[in-house]
């Protein structure tokens, strides 16, 4: 996208034309819009979907649901809901809801939309994801994550504020998906049955009754009868897929009409090492070298698993850089994951200096959801870190797996769609016709404590006879079912308990961090619960730089404590807040308080990305507890106190040390060991409570506090009285 100039201020516009009357500066401004319009204009003529509105605007209207089926690049997700709103599907204050898998591609979507609708961001376009709605009365097309819209479904069961709801990115099948694909189906079905014959002058719907029946069933609710005496539009079902496979969507919405989009993806050459590669994040570094220094013009997209592996890889290009001669470190490197900030997630689009080579370091956000411009080159080791779940064990567990074929073909046309490209597969040709088809949907692979809890919300009981799109297995559901009965979010007979289970399900966290603050509160210790699941909210708080390891490793000593990592997360938090404050006293301005803040971060080794994130969502999750009525009060150093209300609110997750050194976790009987990371590491204390199971070669547990064990049948005699 071409750059335009700024709109400067009369001051500094007179200095850089010599004075030019005020007349001639709003006739170069006008002209500049008129030129950005225009340019804007041609981009969207010249997008694949562009030669099919019409058609698709007719299948909308005929059909109450409809498929479309376009590669990433097609258009289909900024210009579909516009091709609908100008077509009058927004009527009776209607609004159109796109729902997206990542808040990325609802915050970037959002803003390229309303350029292009020439209005201000939040006004007729807007976006709301966790923690940040931007959006107002005026919105017609508000871009959410699907998270998101369900948690809207707790308060407005029948969604009576769209006309059209849009879930793009079918195809990568979250569990939100997944589970907002069966709500709606059910809305859709309950909003026809009730239409009338006659037009509808005001379709909209009393909020305030609705939050009176809130906790109602939603069968009840959704039922023909409920909805005799009330007018309620039709609405509008689009699922949209990158994947060429509708059959499954069709199948699962009664033989819906699919319409497909033709694609705009130029060749691409896929090369693949001759043997596999040992160290596959060496070999994507050396490639990316490789490619900077033999290959053409054009942005390099690498794919990687995660924050540490990412920034790991960003501070080695940085040293290498270094070394080479000047005209050859013209190099930008930009990250890209989930839990980094949004507005240092937007870099990603920024065009390069010029002069500049661009290298997107992102996880697999940068598959589908985002169409990042200026890519020519991929390289791919063919790996993503994915949850996996044990109904078993009732143990869930970050692994690093192989790419399915469809993923590894997605990310091969990244670097087709501006022109020819190149893709680098760090692995030989063999690897991939053993690859899966597709990826296993993650309702199949996760812990479904957070869908059922929110499905109990919705008034929805029967959990095994919901109409999920592909049923995850009885035992999942039944462990789910009981680990929320541990927790106190359901009583004995499986309904949502009063107040617990509602508050839990309040909250926008795992249930075990929701029922962590509600137990802090009667702790008297909620603000170092608030402190440590913000913390554990990101990733890597602290880094370790290969040529600096004694120095930060000294500087993390400094934060540590004997009680384990998550008392050491709130020294890390509490002396943050007192760097803040002391920047405060000395000065008002903001970009100095935060300069300060980063220095301090620098000095002790702190990611201070990961430290702002953080403080984001401790300032969100306080709001949230603070407006449930709880009080949020410090332990301050009564540490014991804090560790005792960790056990209460962590018991599912306690460890016992067995005489060989490895560790016993108490629910589901596996070895374990303490993660070389942990504070815990080498004391290697009798009784522990974790947060996290990665497995690789072994089971590592993550962010421990030591325990006694005589806490857990005190604390939690639910699970652990008669034992």
């Amino acid at each position: 996208m071409p750059s335009f100039p700024n709109t400067h201020s009369p001051s500094s516009q007179n200095q850089q034309s010599g004075g030019k009357s005020q007349q001639q500066q709003q006739q170069q401004q006008q002209q500049q819009l008129l030129a950005k319009k225009r340019w804007i204009a041609q981009q969207r003529k010249s997008l694949p979907i562009a030669s099919v509105e019409r058609r698709i605007v007719d299948e909308v209207r005929k059909n109450d649901i409809l498929i479309v089926v376009g590669e990433t690049g097609s258009g289909k997700t900024t210009q579909l809901p516009q091709f609908l709103f100008n077509a009058g599907f927004c009527q009776n204050g209607k609004a159109i809801g796109v729902t997206q898998p990542r808040r990325v591609a609802a915050i970037t979507v959002a803003k390229r939309v309303a350029e292009e609708c020439n209005v201000e961001l939040g006004q007729k376009v807007g976006y709301a994801i966790r923690f940040d709605d931007v959006t107002s009365s005026s919105t017609r097309i508000k871009y959410m994550t699907d998270g998101l819209l369900l948690r809207e479904a707790l308060l407005d069961p029948l969604l009576s504020r769209y006309g059209v709801i849009i879930v793009d990115e079918a195809h990568e099948r979250t569990v939100h998906t997944d589970v907002l694909l069966g709500i709606l189906k059910k809305v859709q079905k309950a909003r026809s049955q009730s239409i009338s014959k006659e037009p509808i002058k005001n379709a909209n719907i009393d909020i305030d009754m609705l939050n009176e029946v809130n906790h109602q069933r939603l069968n009840t609710l959704l039922s023909p009868k409920a909805c005799q005496n009330t007018k309620f539009l039709p609405l509008k079902l689009i699922i949209m897929s990158a994947s060429l496979d509708a059959k499954g969507f069709s199948e699962y919405f009664g033989g819906a009409k699919a319409v497909y989009v033709q694609g705009r993806q130029y060749p691409v050459d896929i090369l693949y090492t001759y043997q596999p590669e040992q160290d596959y994040l060496d070999a994507t570094l050396i490639t990316i070298f490789q490619i900077h220094l033999e290959e053409g013009p054009g942005d390099i997209l690498a794919f990687l698993t995660g924050q540490e592996e990412i920034e790991s890889i960003e501070k080695l290009i940085h040293g290498r850089l270094d070394k080479l001669p000047d005209d050859k470190r013209k190099v930008m490197t930009v990250p890209i994951y989930s839990s980094l900030p949004s507005e240092q997630q937007m870099n990603a689009f920024k065009p390069a200096p010029s002069g500049f080579r661009k290298v997107i370091l992102a996880t697999n956000i940068a598959e589908t959801s985002v169409t990042i411009p200026g890519i020519r080159y991929v390289v791919d080791p063919g790996l993503v870190k994915a949850r996996s779940y044990n109904p078993v064990t009732g143990m869930e567990s970050l692994i690093i797996i192989p790419t399915s074929k469809a993923q590894a073909q997605q990310r091969s046309g990244r670097a087709g769609r501006e022109g020819p490209g190149k893709c680098f597969r760090l692995y030989p040709e063999s690897e991939f016709g053993m690859l899966s088809d597709s990826t296993i949907p993650e309702i199949k692979r996760c812990n479904l404590a957070n869908v059922v809890l929110q499905l109990k919300a919705l008034g929805i009981d029967d959990i095994i006879g919901f109409d999920f799109m592909e049923k995850p297995s009885r035992m999942t559901i039944v462990k789910s079912l009981e680990q929320l009965f541990l927790l106190g979010a359901l009583t004995d007979d499986y309904k949502l308990s009063d107040p617990i289970g509602h508050q839990m399900a309040r909250l926008p966290l795992d249930p075990i961090y929701s029922k962590a603050l509600i137990l802090a509160n009667e702790f008297k210790c909620l603000e170092e619960m608030l402190i440590v699941v913000s913390m554990l909210s990101v990733e890597s708080i602290f880094y370790f730089p290969r040529e600096k390891m004694e120095e930060a490793r000294a500087a993390r000593k400094s934060f540590s404590s004997p009680d384990g990592d998550h008392v050491t997360l709130v020294n890390v938090y509490r002396a943050s807040a007192e760097c803040l404050d002391k920047s405060k006293m000395v000065t008002s301005k903001d970009k100095t308080i935060e300069k300060n803040l980063k220095k301090w971060c620098i000095e002790n080794f702190i990611n201070s990305r990961s430290l702002r994130h953080a403080r984001d969502i401790h300032s969100q999750i306080q709001g949230h507890v603070q407006h449930m009525g709880l009080s949020v009060t410090s332990c301050g150093d009564d540490m014991l106190q804090f560790r005792r209300c960790l056990t209460a609110a962590f018991f599912l997750n306690a460890a016992m040390k067995q005489p060989d050194g490895t560790y016993r976790a108490l629910a589901s009987g596996q070895t374990v060991q303490i993660h070389p990371s942990s504070m815990l590491f080498r004391s290697k204390p009798e009784c522990i409570v974790f947060n996290e199971l990665v497995r690789t070669n072994h089971n590592y547990v993550r962010n421990l506090t030591r325990i006694d064990p005589l806490w857990l049948p005190e604390l939690a005699p639910q699970y652990y009285a008669s034992s």
